[in-house]
């Protein structure tokens, strides 16, 4: 089978390597600005994997478009709608389009899918491709467990069939509402593991997996998704390659913000948070975690004065 990966940064290269590991033809496309493209063209490597001889690496959008039926976009969220409308140029028809990637679109407040189908004005099939992982890892052999969720049971099956192998076990999600803004809202709850590491406040890791995944709970609820998606692999299965690992760029985004240390990698739990707020405005959900990162981030609050604000809070019931 043929596989087109759109994306050629960390999760991206390393998509296009386990496809092809698994058996299938690759093509992945890059920006020719790109500087990710133009070290694989080089090298055919970066400081994650070796790509094989046999992976194509090409500028062209409409080769990629036309070289296979599966889809997969690993890009920032943030310019998924840009990259929507340029592929709606060519002939998508009966394609399927898997999202490798998390985030919220922040001016919308839209998830992912909704800024495909916004976008694509052509029938296609639709999947996610979230839960935890790091290219790092995978590329050692050590497996891990995630997650695709998709327009149709059939089209998640088909995308699963395709994909899953020893090295990264697929389940099947039903409910894409709860699995995207799980997915999304766990690298807010990254940046909130750094910034406890930061503190020397590690201990507490505990008490925001508890409290971090309710608040997103409520608001996948409120959004019409099921609460329980958030305890699964797309959030709270999650939250060991996020909260902990060396690997996180959102966890480590935090740690170096407060501690006064620029971090230059993408983190994309710093544009997600804006896209939570709005969202838990419009569903009346309070989410005083996220609120708290924002006052961070945003409105330059001093982080420890702000978890004690945070531990100053009514008292309520925990669920």
């Amino acid at each position: 089978m043929k596989v087109s990966i759109i994306g050629c940064g960390r999760w991206g290269a390393f998509l296009g390597w386990y496809a092809n590991k698994i058996g299938h033809e690759v093509l992945i496309w890059g920006r020719e600005s790109s500087k990710n493209m133009a070290i694989l063209k080089e090298t055919r490597k970066n400081e994650y994997l070796q790509l094989s001889q046999n992976v194509i690496l090409s500028n062209s959008l409409e080769e990629a478009i036309s070289f296979s039926n599966y889809i997969i976009i690993s890009i920032s969220s943030q310019h998924l709608r840009s990259t929507c409308q340029k592929l709606n140029e060519f002939d998508l028809e009966g394609k399927t389009i898997i999202l490798a990637m998390k985030g919220i679109e922040v001016d919308t407040g839209f998830r992912l899918t909704q800024v495909l189908l916004s976008e694509i004005k052509q029938h296609i099939n639709i999947s996610i491709w979230v839960g935890p992982g790091h290219a790092q890892a995978f590329t050692e052999g050590i497996p891990n467990c995630m997650l695709i969720s998709s327009s149709t049971i059939d089209v998640s099956k088909q995308v699963v069939t395709e994909f899953g192998s020893e090295l990264i076990r697929l389940y099947i999600g039903q409910d894409i509402i709860g699995n995207e803004i799980g997915a999304a809202a766990k690298n807010v709850i990254g940046i909130a593991a750094g910034m406890l590491d930061g503190l020397n406040y590690s201990s507490l890791k505990g008490a925001l997996m508890a409290r971090g995944s309710r608040e997103v709970a409520r608001l996948v609820r409120a959004m019409g998704g099921n609460e329980l998606t958030v305890y699964g692999l797309s959030h709270v299965g999650d939250y060991e390659a996020t909260l902990f690992s060396k690997f996180s760029h959102n966890r480590r985004f935090g740690e170096d913000f407060v501690k006064g240390i620029e971090f230059n990698k993408l983190a994309e739990g710093v544009s997600t948070v804006k896209a939570l707020l709005l969202l838990a405005d419009k569903c009346y959900v309070d989410m005083p975690i996220c609120k708290a990162i924002y006052s961070i981030l945003y409105d330059n609050e001093d982080p420890k004065q702000v978890l004690n604000d945070l531990f100053l809070r009514p008292i309520t019931f925990e669920f």
